[in-house]
């Protein structure tokens, strides 16, 4: 059997995979088993910040190997402390608690916001309140944080405790605050699995002003959309907002897995001994790593970043069978005439690489794609849109 037979024998079918086998690639290119070449515009899902092997990333990753894999969160490691000293210092936060993934990283989230609430408020403020087409992960505690009825269908009961209201109302969201006992809130200033949508402005501030009037936890989830991939190291940073609490994964570490709850002084302190845990979280490869991809996010970079975006929203904004261009930075979600699903297949076809977004084509390249590989990728998106 080749690959794609021995994948659909062995693994479990969770997973639509395009009809492309990936053996190697460098920056913003891939080949596949055939030796075709693609230019790469989504990068795993916003994972590989600087594209595939990326040689200051491998230096880093390669050189930390050779010291020690893994020692359990029992003993102190540099690279942990390090990039959770970056994290702080970058942002302002004041704590990171390390995991595996953005849904752990939520998870940590929803735990700080309800301990907070326990403690401050009485054990009956628990709620969290999320926004309608919002995405936290698949666990069942944030697929139940997850402000889409079609991720709870098939594993019900949900855990209790969430209220999703519509984004950008205000009033429903006032609403909800004074009707619920409410803990926290929770959102995506933007939200990619729900069509790479970004919020209102207005509607940030005033959600993070709410939050603060009523003593709740602001949770930003910056699992897709932070480490530059917005244009700031981090999206609510282009609302002039302060949360309580940022998470994030994906983008930071590389392309290994890795997911970091940031406190701000509001729950710096709320986590005792004990209280949360992860065998695998602050492993030192993969903070290694992550300090390599974050002290590379510097203002130039972000700065390329919105130029490349600008570029992007030109050409697709009245381009034929583009009906829309959302997002913001190179997270980028673009609504096609044709079903999206028919565009990306041309766009494979023609050798680049898309992802989709409910019903839009999602292009989340490298941050540091070079911009010949980015204008011939954006090219064949318009002629494949178009055809």
């Amino acid at each position: 059997m080749n690959i794609k037979e021995i994948d659909k024998e062995y693994i479990a079918g969770t997973y639509k995979r395009f009809p492309v086998e990936i053996v190697s690639g460098k920056g913003s290119l891939v080949k596949d088993e055939a030796g075709k070449e693609y230019i790469d515009m989504g990068s795993g899902i916003g994972v590989t910040a600087f594209g595939i092997a990326d040689d200051e990333w491998q230096k880093a990753v390669t050189k930390q190997l050779s010291e020690v894999q893994h020692t359990s969160n029992l003993y102190y490691t540099s690279p942990c402390a390090l990039l959770a000293e970056m994290l702080c210092e970058k942002t302002g936060l004041k704590k990171v608690f390390f995991s595996n993934s953005g849904a752990e990283a939520n998870e940590c989230a929803i735990k700080a916001a309800r301990k907070y609430g326990s403690e401050h408020k009485g054990e009956e403020y628990f709620e969290i309140i999320t926004l309608v087409n919002s995405f936290h992960g698949r666990t069942i505690t944030t697929l139940s944080a997850t402000g889409q009825d079609k991720f709870h269908s098939l594993f019900t009961p949900m855990t209790p405790g969430f209220i999703s209201v519509p984004a950008g109302d205000i009033d429903a969201l006032k609403e909800a605050v004074s009707a619920h006992k409410a803990s926290g809130i929770m959102m995506e200033c933007i939200q990619g699995e729900g069509g790479v949508i970004a919020l209102d402005s207005d509607y940030v501030k005033a959600a993070a002003a709410l939050a603060k009037e009523n003593d709740l936890v602001l949770i930003i989830d910056e699992v897709q959309s932070g480490n530059g991939r917005s244009g700031a190291l981090y999206s609510y940073m282009n609302y002039g907002i302060e949360p309580d609490v940022v998470t994030t994964a994906k983008g930071l570490g590389g392309g290994l897995p890795i997911g970091a709850t940031m406190l701000g002084e509001k729950v710096q302190d709320i986590f005792s001994f004990g209280d949360n845990g992860s065998t695998f979280g602050g492993n030192p490869v993969c903070c290694a790593g992550a300090l390599s991809i974050l002290g590379r996010i510097d203002d130039a970079l972000l700065e390329e970043v919105r130029k490349k975006s600008e570029y992007i929203f030109s050409s697709f904004s009245g381009a034929p069978g583009i009906e829309s261009v959302s997002g913001m930075g190179l997270m980028i979600g673009v609504k096609t005439a044709k079903p999206a699903a028919d565009v990306v297949a041309q766009c494979i076809e023609n050798g680049v690489l898309c992802l989709t977004a409910k019903d839009k084509v999602r292009l989340l390249p490298a941050l540091n794609i070079p911009f010949d590989l980015l204008e011939k990728a954006v090219e064949i998106i318009k002629a494949a849109a178009e055809q």
